[in-house]
């Protein structure tokens, strides 16, 4: 699977996938969206929808606290 494709997965899925490339390759937001090859603000968009924002200092997703 081309990580390039990711994006338009369920946001569930991509979810999965950001984190785990965060914890194993990504040293933070920019660089897991240059791997994907798509824009920061698309991949926070996307996992907006399921109610999960970027954490800088954690290196991953985490859900929204309402």
């Amino acid at each position: 699977m081309e990580i390039s494709k990711c994006i338009n997965m369920d946001a569930s899925i991509l979810l999965g996938i950001a984190n785990d490339r965060l914890r194993h390759e990504c040293h933070n937001l920019h660089s897991l969206a240059a791997l994907m090859d798509v824009n920061e603000r698309q991949i926070e968009n996307r996992l907006a929808e399921i109610s999960f924002h970027y954490e800088e200092r954690l290196n991953q997703f985490m859900p929204d606290i309402k």
